[in-house]
């Protein structure tokens, strides 16, 4: 197999414009599918401990799925990934006011966050790699957020089997940026996560109070569910007796990766898949990484021939801390005029012998 980058239609929007979606394929037989609408990877197939492939992200089959309802599959984050409470902060002396779309709170860039724009997108292709370039601008006040957001996502599909993300961003008013990938993976390509082996190297989470929103401590993971330092199965503790698991019902934490920002990339979370011996690393220079284990999915979405039931997809969500531009303690989120954001996610995928 050679790499290869195939450019197709994928419908309309209601105002008229044309969404497209871009087939990249690695000489490996790696293929991944994205669209320029929200930058959504709809389909990410790799193969099992005995080369079978399989399609390892939830998803839908057509756009108007994916405007109508998507709880986020696929999808670039911004401008702030996670929740920011009551959907206030302040800057410089100016108290901002977001949209809010999570109860009283902010989520994920609000009621029409970068998920729900349409990017534009170039692709390249390299001697080892192919990938997409999408770019946006947010304009000052989207969505209540200061500054004008330049803003460039790339992805590129390596022969090494990796996913390599880059995230930049640049305004022209002090403002806050947390930019993410909101995939959700299921390694067996079907059913729910709960055998799937995860290892987080983590040794704090930041604690939540009600609407999930950080109470700005930083909690030890020893003795808790919460400790996944040593690989295991997602489903092992996640109906235990813990108050953490009970607002979040079930894993929705952010886990501290790093005690301070800087350019080093590091293991965010390695998944193994025991029945297909699918491994799953994702790496990242961020400090933090969201776990979540599929807890709203109750089998009212469907897609790519399934069922999305309960707990059938889980995500690993490289940023910074929910909530920073309203907690002193938590590394700044703040982006100046003159100033570059960047970050980096990769998803590498690999296989190890199953269980059998």
């Amino acid at each position: 197999m050679t790499l290869s980058i195939q450019h197709q239609s994928f419908g309309q929007l209601a105002d008229g414009r044309e969404v497209s979606l871009y087939k990249l394929t690695n000489a490996n037989g790696v293929a991944l599918d994205v669209t320029n609408y929200g930058g959504i990877i709809t389909r990410l197939v790799t193969p099992d401990a005995k080369g079978q492939f399989a399609d390892i992200v939830l998803g839908y089959d057509n756009l108007a799925q994916y405007v109508e309802n998507n709880p986020y599959f696929g999808a670039i984050i911004g401008r702030y990934g996670n929740r920011i409470a009551a959907g206030k902060f302040a800057l410089n002396g100016t108290t901002y006011q977001l949209a809010t779309n999570d109860g009283v709170n902010h989520l994920h860039g609000g009621v029409q966050g970068f998920d729900k724009k349409l990017w534009e997108a170039k692709t390249f292709q390299q001697e080892d790699a192919v990938g997409v370039v999408l770019s946006l601008l947010s304009p000052d006040g989207d969505q209540g957020y200061p500054g004008n957001l330049n803003v460039e996502v790339t992805y590129r599909l390596t022969n090494s089997n990796e996913l390599q993300m880059t995230f930049v961003a640049t305004t022209d008013k002090t403002t806050v940026v947390n930019l993410t990938q909101h995939s959700y993976f299921n390694l067996a390509g079907g059913g729910d996560i709960l055998s799937h082996e995860l290892m987080i190297p983590a040794d704090r989470i930041t604690p939540v109070s009600a609407g999930l929103i950080p109470t700005g401590q930083l909690q030890d993971v020893t003795g808790t569910p919460f400790d996944f330092r040593s690989a295991k199965a997602i489903g092992r503790d996640i109906a235990a007796e813990d108050a953490q698991l009970k607002l979040g019902l079930g894993y929705d934490h952010n886990f501290v990766l790093k005690n301070s920002p800087d350019q080093h990339l590091i293991l965010a979370g390695r998944v193994f898949e025991p029945n297909s011996g699918r491994v799953l690393e994702v790496l990242t220079d961020d400090i933090a990484v969201q776990f979540y284990s599929g807890n709203f999915l109750d089998g009212t979405l469907k897609g790519k021939g399934q069922t999305y039931g309960h707990r059938s997809g889980f995500c690993l969500e490289p940023q910074h801390f929910p909530d920073a531009p309203n907690q002193p303690g938590f590394a700044s989120t703040v982006l100046e005029p003159g100033q570059t954001y960047q970050s980096r996610i990769v998803y590498r995928f690999s296989t190890q012998a199953t269980k059998e």
